[in-house]
């Protein structure tokens, strides 16, 4: 669901730019009046862990690939508007170092996954904790209808640029499918595939979170109370909140170590062929090929990633795929953490000022 540039025309991006600002605004103004240090340690956390989840791409049969985001068990776990903030770290660290995602489109990503994703999970899980005691058929449920969602947003933008965007000949500027073409192909793969996966993995982080490290959440307030209680009673000294979130670094530290897996997964994820690709490429497993490449895709705007796709084979090209992959994976983690951090001074400052 990574949007590359020149997909959807300006005029999209900066419309869904614009619709985004004000969740940016809101979530920052949140997070800074709201979250103390250690919060924002977890902040961090949680970009990663989207960062991380996003390397492990998943095939489908006909050659495309999908991946889960994490985006609704953030938003349980630390709020919405936490989780948005840090899925546009997570999503702004990938498009600038990385490649993954446009810059121009860099809005359009921050509203299907940091806006859509995560809020729509959240609401839909407390719905559903209204009635039912089960959390972890809760986070399930709601991590599913989340990503879709968002997966569904994406296929809509994709699909009306053929409609809106066309040159003297007729033939499309940018996404060359139209709706009815875009949203099965998107929607077929998250609906099974990509939405089970998210729902495993959310549910996964959530069961060992609350095990592991309920202090890294206020939806476990009420376990956090009861460790509390035992750590007076045995007269520990305080900890410090990474001591505290040790589980969740070494749950960060393995998901690095399995990173690799992702790259078993062979192929592209629909919609995010590169301009040289598209014009062969078959708008579903049966359907025609294109034949041309939009004008608008093939002229338009280029970033030069430093490591374009988490590889290192233009700068170490004796090193093996996995092993870049996995220092991508540090890479990101680390960037995820430090720019937390980074934040927390700055609020600091401003706090103080």
């Amino acid at each position: 669901m990574h949007i590359p540039d020149n997909y959807l025309s300006v005029s999209t991006c900066v419309v869904l730019t614009a619709a985004t600002v004000p969740v940016w605004r809101r979530s920052i103004k949140k997070v800074v009046r709201d979250f103390p240090q250690e919060r924002f340690s977890a902040l961090g956390v949680a970009a990663a862990c989207s960062f991380l989840a996003m390397m492990f791409n998943i095939p489908l049969p006909g050659g495309t690939t999908g991946h889960a985001v994490g985006g609704t068990v953030l938003a349980i776990l630390l709020g919405p508007e936490a989780a948005c903030v840090a899925l546009t770290i997570a999503l702004a660290i990938q498009a600038l170092l990385f490649g993954d995602g446009g810059i121009i489109a860099f809005g359009a990503n921050c509203f299907n996954l940091a806006f859509v994703c995560p809020f729509v999970g959240y609401y839909v899980y407390r719905a559903m904790k209204r009635f039912s005691k089960n959390a972890l058929v809760a986070v399930a449920v709601s991590s599913y209808v989340g990503l879709n969602v968002a997966a569904l947003t994406t296929a809509v933008q994709f699909g009306v640029q053929p409609s809106l965007f066309t040159d003297a000949n007729g033939q499309a500027l940018y996404c060359p499918y139209g709706l009815s073409v875009a949203i099965p192909a998107m929607m077929v793969g998250h609906l099974t595939v990509f939405g089970l996966a998210e729902a495993i993995f959310s549910v996964a982080v959530f069961a060992f979170i609350r095990k592991s490290a309920p202090r890294f959440s206020p939806e476990f307030a009420d376990l956090t109370s009861e460790t509390a209680d035992a750590d007076t009673a045995n007269a520990q000294a305080p900890q410090t909140s990474d001591s505290r979130f040790l589980p969740v670094y070494l749950m960060l530290a393995l998901l690095i170590v399995l990173s690799p897996l992702g790259l078993l997964a062979e192929g592209t994820a629909w919609g995010e062929w590169g301009a040289d690709e598209i014009a062969a490429t078959q708008a579903a497993d049966d359907g025609p090929e294109l034949g041309y490449t939009p004008s608008g895709l093939a002229d338009g705007f280029a970033w030069n990633a430093p490591v374009p796709d988490y590889s290192l084979a233009e700068t170490a090209p004796g090193l093996p795929d996995w092993a870049a992959y996995v220092l991508s994976a540090i890479i990101g983690t680390a960037l995820s953490v430090v720019l937390a951090k980074l934040s927390y001074l700055f609020v600091a400052a401003k706090r103080s000022a």
